[in-house]
């Protein structure tokens, strides 16, 4: 697909449909699960302005970045390419603040056990606050 930009002629990536480009759709992917173009970046081994070129359509993606980016954004290469047509599960719960969204994405790499205590303290917690 060919889209003028600027009087200048720059390949998108996109869906038969053209319905949303591929880079448009890894931008969306990553903010549903807060991740920021560096922190992304960082996970890749690359740069943030490689992250934007991907993300504005200027570089395309290939098959091993694909792979690691289904691995990242907890997705199929389906859903990344717009091929997917299951229904689509809803987006994560977007949380504004980072620290606690990453202690929450810690907390899912813990055993099922440590889990639950964590869980417990933190309904004290809550219900302790409900109560005041």
């Amino acid at each position: 697909m060919e889209d003028l930009v600027m009087g200048t002629s720059r390949r998108v990536a996109a869906t038969q449909d053209g319905s949303e480009g591929i880079g448009h759709r890894l931008s969306r992917l990553r903010k549903e699960r807060g991740i920021t173009q560096v922190d992304l970046a960082a996970r890749l081994g690359t740069s943030q302005p490689i992250v934007s070129r991907y993300e504005k359509g200027d570089l395309l993606l290939h098959g091993e970045l694909i792979a690691k980016l289904t691995k990242i954004l907890d997705v199929s290469a389906d859903e990344i390419l717009g091929t997917d047509r299951r229904p689509q599960r809803p987006p994560p719960i977007p949380l504004k603040d980072r620290r606690l969204f990453r202690r929450i994405q810690a907390l899912e790499k813990l055993s099922k056990r440590d889990r639950e205590a964590v869980i417990r303290t933190l309904d004290a917690f809550l219900t302790k606050g409900e109560a005041a």
